[in-house]
């Protein structure tokens, strides 16, 4: 049975193989429980070996392409077109097999333990961010409850907790209400303590990665932002330009054209959108600070200032940073802002 090309359906306990010689016919078709995919693939010799990308598929992809063989990595949407008919993961391992070898197929980088790792904390901070974010608007709406009224703001909802805890502040609160806000205020403090530490933790990678160093650079791009796509982009030269990259990120405009006819709609928000989150709030700050940016780059946001809603500008910016970011990458060079004529 000399494997040629292998196709692997990735699942929590099963996995589902398909392999096929070089004339393409099929000669293997077989289900393996997790323990014994890597004591069977180390008996086969090294060939191409396709997956869809997904969370464990950089785990996987490491431990095989150990073995010696060629791990080739799928975005899900690439090998939909090969699947023939009915789905299930017969169906689905044959389509990646298929896909693997098409000659102009797009695959994604192997990360590494440690940029999973960073990815790890920026999702884990992103989660505790949204839950920072319910239990203010919590305690801000249990206050009103009592009459009590502040504006919005996660200051202003400090301010309210720091009243609820002064013995001598006078607010009409029941026991009971004072009791349940004090503990969502507890909550709210061990998250704050959580997110700093792995704040600091961001920075002290940022500080020993040469990619992130080169990112910061970038005015709108801070140590969040840099970590975060240092962590997601680990081989830049899977993308041919930075029009490319910021399509992956879903900042370009949507496609509908036929017939010659060039059909643009809004931004097609595809790809990775906590990347692309991070990007637009920094192209808010280089929006505001355009007025005083006496650059080139400065001198382009006012002009779109004039002419296009700030919302708009904001994510044309946004794109022109991705496009930015990748060339750094791809360059391994600084930003340098060119002056204004």
């Amino acid at each position: 049975m000399q494997i040629t090309t292998l196709g692997i359906d990735l699942a929590k306990s099963v996995f589902q193989l398909h392999g096929v010689d070089g004339s393409g016919t099929v000669v293997l078709q077989k289900k393996l429980r997790r323990g014994a995919v890597l004591d069977f693939l180390s008996g086969l010799e090294p060939c191409p070996i396709g997956m869809e990308a997904c969370p464990t598929s950089h785990f996987w992809g490491r431990e095989i392409a150990a073995l010696g063989h060629d791990v080739r990595l799928i975005p899900p949407a690439y090998v939909k077109p090969y699947v023939k008919r009915q789905k299930n993961d017969a169906a689905d391992a044959e389509a990646i097999c298929e896909a693997v070898t098409r000659p102009n197929m797009r695959f994604v980088a192997l990360k590494t333990e440690d940029q999973q790792a960073v990815l790890v904390l920026h999702r884990s901070r992103d989660l505790l961010m949204r839950q920072r974010t319910i239990i203010l608007n919590a305690i801000w709406a249990h206050f009103a409850e009592f009459g009590v009224i502040a504006a919005h703001g996660p200051r202003k909802v400090a301010e309210m907790v720091r009243r609820l805890r002064d013995p001598d502040d006078e607010l009409d609160l029941t026991a009971l209400a004072r009791s349940a806000l004090l503990s969502l205020a507890a909550q709210l403090e061990s998250l704050a303590e959580e997110i700093g530490k792995i704040e600091r933790q961001l920075m002290a990678w940022h500080r020993q990665s040469a990619a992130s160093q080169r990112l910061e650079t970038i005015p709108g791009v801070g140590i969040i932002t840099a970590t975060a796509l240092a962590a997601s982009v680990p081989d830049p030269s899977v993308f041919k330009s930075g029009r490319q990259f910021a399509a992956w990120l879903g900042l370009v405009p949507r496609q509908n054209s036929s017939g010659g006819k060039d059909r643009l709609g809004r931004v097609s928000k595809m790809g990775n959108g906590y990347l692309r989150r991070l990007l637009v709030v920094g192209a808010t700050s280089v929006t505001r600070r355009a007025p005083t940016t006496d650059t080139r780059t400065g001198a382009w946001v006012r002009s779109l200032l004039e002419r296009k809603p700030t919302r708009l500008v904001t994510v044309a910016i946004a794109n022109k940073t991705a496009r930015t970011a990748w060339a750094l990458l791809a360059r391994g060079e600084n930003y340098r802002a060119a002056p204004a004529t």
